[in-house]
């Protein structure tokens, strides 16, 4: 999936994986990840997710990395915050009070980048990639985090043929074959037999991964 894919989708504003109010999965499950209290949190393929601000809310400071500059420059405009903007080496860099937004290619982080990050909230990265790139995916993040580091992780799982993704599904098999050599994994809640995307039937997972 190459970057024109993103930049496309959001140019013509197909965003249908953008949610307009906080995810009930994050409020719901993000206490149980035990994190000390302000520890940093990074938010991969961040959109302009409202999620951040809620992370922000919990006094988490936010790290996000999203390739579409509009999707920064939206998520900043249409939420009244003022930011800094700097250029870096390969990221464009928003800064606002207890948020960081790298604007940039995911794989091109490196662990400098995330320095401090302890946590990590994926709703909407890994479901985003087609399998080969989850299995990169799945590698860089091992390689970005540190030991004891803690993943937020939710997935989408529906019958082949049902959806032409993304956002793909992505079954517990799956998940576990690309990061149970790094991560401890805990599944923490699921919800089956939903309504979906263009009327397939999905069951959603919420994961709890921890970075041995």
């Amino acid at each position: 999936m190459h970057h024109d894919f993103w930049h496309q989708r959001w140019e013509q504003n197909q965003i249908g994986f953008h949610e307009a109010e906080v995810n009930a999965y994050l409020s719901s499950h993000w206490a149980e990840l035990g994190l000390d209290e302000g520890a940093p949190v990074f938010v991969p393929l961040c959109g302009k997710s409202l999620d951040m601000l809620w992370l922000r809310e919990q006094g988490h400071p936010v790290l996000g990395v999203e390739l579409s500059e509009k999707a920064v420059r939206a998520f900043f405009e249409e939420n009244g915050i003022e930011a800094s903007h700097a250029e870096q080496a390969h990221f464009a860099q928003w800064r606002a009070e207890g948020l960081r937004l790298l604007c940039g290619d995911f794989f091109a982080l490196t662990p400098a980048d995330l320095e401090g990050v302890t946590a990590v909230y994926d709703r909407a990265a890994l479901i985003a990639l087609p399998p080969a790139m989850r299995v990169d995916y799945a590698h860089k993040m091992a390689e970005l985090l540190p030991a004891g580091a803690h993943i937020l992780q939710i997935t989408m799982e529906y019958a082949e043929g049902a959806l032409e993704g993304p956002p793909f599904s992505v079954t517990e098999a799956e998940l576990r074959s690309l990061y149970e050599d790094h991560f401890e994994i805990t599944r923490r809640a699921e919800w089956n037999d939903q309504e979906g995307p263009r009327g397939a039937r999905i069951s959603e997972k919420v994961y709890s991964l921890r970075r041995r």
